[in-house]
């Protein structure tokens, strides 16, 4: 009897010693569970890797559009969020985020997006205005566009639209080879609040602009880009070694 129970005795003991290894000081306690990251879906997390760069902390405005901005919200439905999002901007500096279009992300995380953007908007802030639509519906005429320019943006932007004493030009060849028509209009319509520059309905005091007046700017300050953005630019010398 005695011989048997002494192998008892020693699992026993290695038993206990390994519990006492397991709590010894210094012993590196378990690693945290690591989340892989195509099934992040809260939206703070998503939003602060993939957008606060360029459109600031909190939707505020950063390089470009304050998605936070009530202007923005009521004018951008959640399609066009969403195309934006997955499918990026052509010919700009937005990405195309969905996996389906070669980014990183995936359907439930585009989604996540979308619906946290839009859970900024707060109806009422507009008190009763209603902004020109997202989207033009017509052409743009050229000669006309001129004339708004004229009109709504000159005070700021400088008679040539290159630039005046209270903002920068708008017509060059790098700032529109970096931005789509349909950016020109939300900023026409949405303005940069976040930069001072006002919305569609405080460039001239008591003379909101109108939806085909938007469209006519809109294609008079695209006509200015470049045809092959990052060929030397109207008006450059070559410059030889």
């Amino acid at each position: 009897m005695k011989r048997q129970c002494f192998p008892v005795a020693l699992s026993l003991f290695a038993v206990l010693a390994c519990a006492a290894c397991s709590h010894s000081p210094g012993r590196p306690g378990p690693e945290p569970e690591v989340m892989p990251p195509d099934q992040i879906v809260e939206f703070s997390v998503l939003y602060g890797q993939n957008c606060a760069g360029c459109h600031g902390p909190g939707g505020t405005g950063g390089t470009t559009t304050a998605l936070h901005d009530p202007v923005f919200l009521a004018i951008a439905d959640d399609a066009a969020i969403r195309s934006a999002v997955a499918s990026g901007v052509r010919g700009t500096a937005m990405p195309a985020f969905a996996q389906s279009a070669g980014g990183m992300l995936t359907d439930n995380q585009i989604n996540a997006l979308v619906a946290g953007i839009r859970s900024w908007a707060q109806p009422g802030l507009l008190h009763g205005a209603n902004p020109p639509p997202y989207a033009a519906k017509t052409p743009g005429d050229l000669p006309h566009g001129a004339q708004v320019y004229e009109t709504f943006c000159s005070s700021c932007h400088g008679s040539a639209a290159t630039g005046g004493s209270k903002a920068s030009s708008i017509v060059d060849g790098s700032y529109l080879a970096l931005v789509s028509d349909q950016h020109l209009r939300t900023t026409v319509i949405a303005g940069r609040p976040e930069l001072g520059a006002p919305d569609w309905r405080e460039d001239v005091p008591g003379r909101p602009i109108s939806d085909q007046e938007i469209t006519d700017v809109v294609a008079w300050l695209a006509s200015h880009r470049a045809q092959n953005p990052g060929q030397p630019y109207p008006g450059s010398k070559n410059v030889k070694n």
